[in-house]
């Protein structure tokens, strides 16, 4: 199992599809990356979504030209680039991408998308990417001099999921194994009010009351969480009580993977102009029940491989190998 934040979003609706047909370098690499990997299921993130999973179908085409199959694509429309007709960020413009439901420039910008061995169980599958923030238990809604940041109106429709919250039964050869998946919103670009900070913190928290059981049954066994947090436990701007939380939790495994050298060993990004660059941001936990054989980030250290990894992303994936019970 892997994440990876392919960074692959463009700037265009049919741009994605556009790049990959002519052999855009960055897609030829992010590809090459994924089969260097060789996942059995693999969550990517920043991949623009398109109705009838065109881009998709041409990135899986060029994983299989460098020789493995994913004959099972998932992809949901994100929150992304979703208008709310209303002004978010209160700068007094309206249809801008910060006043979406999840920021982006169209419908479906940087959405996610599911990559498969195995067969999905579609009549299982939950989008919970509609749930209202406000109806979080405990949501940390931000606030102004005392009063709510956002105006009725605004808690009416703004949903917690940032890209998209998703639970994913896969029917692997030994039995079901479930996907959580998700995309948080970046904890910063944002003013006092903290609004991106606290959403980030809720996203991540979101994901314990969904095991306990705030909205509806929840699978019990053999899943595993799987996404980009946007949040280091220890070197993150936001507030790293809401990562913090998930990998403390008993019913999942925080593995901490390694990459050979490096500090820190168990970042999945390089950011150029944040302080730390380094950071672990991706994130594979399995539940109690799994057996883990090993884990890592795949940080190629010299030679064409880690020139291809670089061109592909600033994010490396993320990887787990499991043993289902």
């Amino acid at each position: 199992m892997a994440s990876y934040n392919t960074d692959l979003s463009r700037d265009g609706p049919g741009l994605l599809l556009r790049d990959i047909l002519r052999g855009d370098d960055q897609a030829e690499a992010v590809a090459q990356v994924i089969a260097d990997l060789g996942a059995d299921i693999l969550l990517l993130q920043n991949v623009d979504f398109d109705l009838d999973h065109l881009a998709l179908a041409a990135l899986r085409d060029l994983i299989a030209a460098r020789g493995l199959d994913y004959p099972t694509v998932f992809a949901l429309r994100p929150n992304t680039g979703v208008g709310t007709g209303l002004d978010l960020d209160r700068d007094g413009r309206l249809g801008e991408p910060e006043d979406a439901q999840g920021h982006g420039a169209f419908a479906g910008q940087g959405g996610m998308a599911l990559l498969s061995r195995w067969p999905i169980d579609l009549a299982g599958v939950k989008d919970l990417s509609g749930i209202l923030w406000r109806d979080l238990p405990g949501a940390l809604l931000p606030q102004m001099d005392g009063v709510s940041y956002f105006a009725p109106e605004v808690l009416d429709v703004l949903r917690l999921a940032d890209v998209a919250h998703w639970v994913v039964p896969v029917q692997a050869p030994d039995g079901p194994v479930t996907i959580l998946a998700f995309h948080a919103s970046p904890p910063v670009f944002d003013g006092s009010e903290d609004r991106n900070g606290r959403r980030n913190h809720d996203q991540l928290t979101f994901w314990r009351h969904y095991l306990d059981g705030a909205f509806g049954p929840a699978v019990q066994a053999r899943f595993v969480l799987v996404g980009h947090a946007n949040q280091d436990p220890q070197r993150g701007e936001g507030i790293e009580a809401g990562i913090r939380g998930l990998l403390s939790d008993p019913r999942l495994q925080d593995v901490r993977p390694r990459r050979p050298g490096g500090t820190p060993r168990e970042a999945t990004v390089d950011w150029p102009r944040v302080t730390p660059s380094m950071q672990r941001v991706g994130y594979v936990l399995p539940s109690r029940d799994m057996t883990v054989l090993d884990a890592g980030v795949a940080w190629p250290q010299e030679g064409p491989r880690a020139d291809v990894a670089a061109a592909a992303s600033r994010h490396r994936p993320v990887w787990v190998n499991l043993a289902l019970p």
